[in-house]
């Protein structure tokens, strides 16, 4: 079977690039701005990770569906109830990082595996723990441009790792892809990197 990752996240490509992973890039150009989000954070993120797999795998020839796995996934962040997605611009950084400032909040990712059996979904929640930020450190983050492509407004594999104080759970669930999980699930369609 064939790899295929429906992501132009440079996280996602590093992160089974690093694992020795054989394979393809094809972005799915799902306007995730356009979903409707329900009040199940874990089903919404599904349902897009789905739309990104089954747009890319819909998108192969005949003879390529036969044999390839695409991979979708999408990461959101979960504070009081309220989904956070990629912020619109700076002011809307500052107000989520004012709202996760001090608190506890759920990164989710989903991920959506399309075969010709079908889509798999599956997800992996980790409690992020951030320290109380003071609004220089909020307006100096934003100024490094780091926060406006990421959900929540904040990268933990960046300089954001300076704002959280602990986490439970997968600390690469929260960079974007629940690897370990991802790989166990990848090995039964019969793509192993071990």
């Amino acid at each position: 079977m064939k790899l295929i990752l429906a992501s132009q996240s440079p996280r996602r490509v590093k992160m089974l690039a690093n694992l020795g992973f054989d394979f393809n890039v094809i972005v799915s150009n799902v306007d995730e701005s356009a979903v409707q989000f329900g009040n199940d954070p874990i089903k919404s993120a599904e349902e897009i990770a789905s739309l990104k797999s089954n747009a890319v795998f819909s998108s192969l020839s005949s003879v390529a569906k036969l044999d390839s796995v695409v991979l979708g996934a999408d990461t959101i962040v979960v504070c009081d109830d309220e989904i956070l997605m990629k912020p619109k611009d700076a002011d809307d950084a500052k107000n989520m990082l004012r709202k996760l400032s001090g608190r506890k909040h759920q990164v989710v990712t989903a991920v959506a595996l399309s075969t010709a059996r079908g889509t798999e979904t599956f997800s992996a929640v980790t409690d992020v723990y951030f320290y109380p930020l003071s609004d220089e450190t909020i307006n100096g983050y934003i100024l490094s441009g780091e926060p406006m492509d990421k959900a929540g407004s904040y990268a933990i594999q960046g300089k954001g790792s300076l704002l959280v104080e602990r986490i439970d759970g997968d600390y690469f669930n929260v960079v974007g892809l629940p690897i370990s999980k991802t790989v166990k699930k990848l090995e039964n369609y019969g793509i192993k990197v071990i």
